[in-house]
């Protein structure tokens, strides 16, 4: 009988870890050698490692255009300025997110409007998406603008919580509505896709991230893809300093001395070195997801049974990309809140966190904003039951069944 991806662990020896962390990068000897042969090569900044790493992860998302950069974060900074946020918008977004989603647009000098999440997959609700636009919005100049704050609307970044995408049609069809660009964050959603169509193929800029918890990674890094060449080449100049050519071009045998800044740009670009590892783990892309999927199957299987664990959803026609695997706590059905619950996973060994703290709760925002820890009550409510266990290609079975039966002890000791 043929072994499933999550016994054949990747091809990897199975771990013994007296602890297993709550993330590992799936490094292995194919990653090392490509590094290693650009560390040898005596060009490790951008050059054309980078651009083939552009060219394979565009062609595997589905997208024309794809700018390599050093961060998610960064990839999104790109994407909003290059669409034309500029200082005094207003950009709605959910408040159940990292803060790099809202602080790329507080760069600009805009402004992040935040909105609920739907109750079951955590995504921004376009049902609250289109009340907040038909209610705060209002149109005057040929553009939408802030009925208290006068501010102009300067488009949406939806957020697909976990690597469950959002829905698309309906987000992209708002913003029609509105006639305002989206950007996707999808720093968590590689390689997730609707109907057989991959996030990043949509139509709308949108930005991966490739941290060292991703589902592929760089150790840092990101890529901005979009079908539209001129919002490609404004991004890939201010990626650089806002100079008219690469550097790689310049110092390069055929290279020219001669270059123009045109923009005051940035310092994002990604080096040779990342976009080496880059390329080895877009190859291996498909056979880390078959585990993440393999370690999600394991864990809905393991607490189905359990009262006290909420799991999350996968709804038709989705292909999940398991960047995280957030259970929810039925805290009625336990005697331990959250933080108790983390803390007894971790006294059996096993890593946990929490994704995310909504941004409305976050001292920043709510100072400078004005937003009540009770608004957004969706977010709210799912915070405070929110856990992140375990979810990598790194993890063994046994790494797997050790997390699911700490999860398991710690539901039977503490339940009600």
């Amino acid at each position: 009988m043929k072994s499933t991806p999550l016994e054949q662990g990747i091809g990897k020896a199975p771990r013994t870890d007296p602890f297993i962390p709550f993330a590992r990068p799936d490094i292995g000897a194919r990653e090392i050698e490509a590094v290693v042969e650009v560390l040898g090569s005596g060009w490790i900044t951008t050059g054309n490692v980078v651009r083939s790493f552009e060219r394979e992860f565009a062609a595997y998302v589905g997208a024309p255009h794809a700018v390599a950069v050093n961060s998610g974060t960064a990839a999104m900074h790109l994407g909003l300025e290059a669409l034309g946020i500029r200082s005094g918008d207003e950009v709605v977004t959910s408040t159940l997110t990292f803060t790099a989603t809202a602080e790329v647009m507080v760069y600009l000098g805009a402004r992040p409007r935040f909105v609920d999440v739907e109750p079951d997959t955590l995504n921004i609700s376009a049902d609250m998406l289109r009340s907040c636009l038909q209610g705060e919005y209002l149109r005057r100049e040929g553009a939408w603008h802030h009925r208290e704050t006068g501010n102009r609307l300067g488009g949406i970044v939806p957020v697909h919580y976990a690597g469950h995408p959002c829905d698309m049609d309906a987000v992209l069809s708002i913003a029609a509505e509105y006639d305002i660009p989206v950007l996707d964050d999808a720093a968590h959603s590689l390689p997730a896709g609707i109907d057989g169509r991959r996030i990043g193929s949509f139509r709308c800029p949108t930005a991966f991230s490739f941290y060292a918890t991703k589902t592929m990674t760089t150790g840092e890094g990101g890529m901005l893809c979009t079908a539209d060449p001129i919002l490609a080449q404004r991004a890939r100049i201010m990626s650089l300093h806002g100079i008219s050519q690469d550097a790689w071009n310049r110092y390069a045998s055929d290279g020219k001395w001669f270059y123009e800044v045109v923009e005051a740009g940035y310092k994002y670009n990604l080096t040779d070195i990342a976009g080496a590892l880059g390329r080895v783990q877009l190859a291996r892309c498909d056979e880390m997801l078959a585990c993440r999927e393999a370690i999600a199957a394991r864990y809905h299987e393991a607490f189905a049974s359990l009262e006290a664990i909420e799991r999350p959803v996968c709804r038709p026609g989705v292909q999940h990309a398991w960047h995280l695997y957030p259970i929810r706590l039925r805290l009625d059905a336990l005697r331990i809140y959250r933080a108790r619950f983390i803390e007894e996973l971790s006294a059996r060994g096993v890593g946990a966190s929490v994704h995310f703290i909504p941004l409305h709760q976050q001292p920043f925002y709510a100072h400078r904003y004005g937003y009540r820890p009770t608004d957004f009550p969706e977010a709210a409510a799912a915070y405070r039951r929110l856990v992140s266990i375990p979810i990598y290609s790194a993890m063994s079975a046994q790494n797997v069944e050790a997390v699911a039966a700490a999860v398991r002890d710690v539901v039977e000791v503490f339940q009600a």
